[in-house]
């Protein structure tokens, strides 16, 4: 099978879980307040990690009136997504039912990523957790373009990195304005010194992340990977029959098809791959279908909504990540480039 990213676990794997990332005690308390969690995980249904709140403080330090804003000068980027509870701008929400599983996220984001950062509305470039299981603590922080695709690069594991490193390349994009590089300047030596101080790692790859890449069975059409149970016979995934290359041409025949006789037949090819995923299914591979809904996802076809309802959510459940399935079956309702913010009036 050439072409596909894989890799099979040498051991058995538990249901996600932190996916060995390494979780180290801070040195400084953050000042968020219990009743500030216990409304974030009744909102979100997931546990958010300590750097979370501790960025916060971080940013109103910084901008005292507004911390929501504390980088848009120097980066152009906005805290929003669980920033906006912290901020409590949920009290005063124009939308009377807000979804916050919607809240932010963009037409190509799988149910694993959870957007916490805007950056350029053109690109539609945007940073978030990414979690292998609703139960788990995020493996790490990713960044999307929307306008461009559906790629997940990996941004270090937590947002003090993610931040850092976004502030580096900008740097390098904006070359010798003097102005310009004060301010970043300042800002990075800031950062630094409270992921110092709260012994963050600021590295794009942590040891952590890197055990998770050897648990990762394969990468998916989104480059960040998908994590499943697989025990010491191998049972828990299989590969697809298809190439990632050729998934993508049967997609593009489904999604480009000139009538509806035409996209029938183009659905031959991969209702033949659902059907491998059903026998998969049945003896406990449950990652096949995993990946090939994500993959449907990422390809991002309306047309291929049907197709990802049948097969995602199903492994979802058998995986035992139901609230995954829960976010995916809201977001293809609503799935596109509009209405991103649930807490303005649609």
């Amino acid at each position: 099978m050439t072409g596909r990213a894989k890799r099979k676990p040498k051991s058995a794997q538990d249901a996600g879980g932190e996916t060995g990332k390494s979780k180290k005690a801070c040195t400084e308390e953050s000042k968020f307040k219990p009743e500030q969690h216990d409304e974030m995980v009744r909102l979100y249904k997931l546990e958010m990690p300590d750097d979370l709140y501790h960025f916060w403080d971080f940013c109103k330090e910084l901008c005292p009136d507004n911390p929501r804003d504390a980088l848009r000068d120097a980066l152009g980027l906005q805290l929003v997504g669980p920033f906006d509870i912290l901020a409590g701008a949920h009290k005063n929400s124009q939308n009377a039912q807000p979804n916050f599983h919607l809240h932010w996220r963009y037409i190509y984001d799988p149910p694993e990523f959870q957007t916490i950062l805007l950056g350029s509305e053109d690109s539609e470039h945007h940073m978030g957790y990414y979690r292998d299981t609703p139960d788990s603590l995020p493996s790490f922080v990713g960044e999307n373009e929307a306008k461009k695709g559906c790629t997940i690069t990996q941004m270090g594991d937590n947002v003090f990195a993610a931040v850092l490193l976004f502030l580096l390349r900008k740097r390098k994009e904006r070359g010798s304005k003097k102005a310009r590089g004060d301010a970043l300047e300042s800002l990075e030596t800031k950062l630094r010194e409270r992921a110092e101080t709260l012994d963050l790692s600021l590295e794009q790859k942590t040891k952590g992340m890197k055990q998770r890449d050897k648990k990762v069975v394969t990468k998916t059409f989104h480059g960040a990977g998908i994590v499943v149970p697989v025990d010491k016979n191998d049972v828990g995934y299989r590969e697809l029959p298809e190439t990632d290359a050729d998934l993508k041409k049967i997609c593009k025949a489904i999604a480009e098809a000139k009538n509806d006789e035409e996209r029938i037949r183009a659905f031959g090819p991969l209702q033949e791959i659902i059907t491998f995923v059903q026998f998969a299914n049945d003896e406990c591979d449950y990652g096949m279908g995993y990946e090939l809904g994500i993959d449907l996802f990422c390809y991002g076809s309306r047309y291929l909504h049907k197709a990802i309802n049948k097969v995602l959510p199903l492994a979802y459940s058998l995986l035992k990540r139901n609230l995954f399935a829960e976010v995916l079956e809201a977001h293809l309702t609503s799935r596109s480039h509009d209405n991103l913010d649930q807490l303005s009036a649609h």
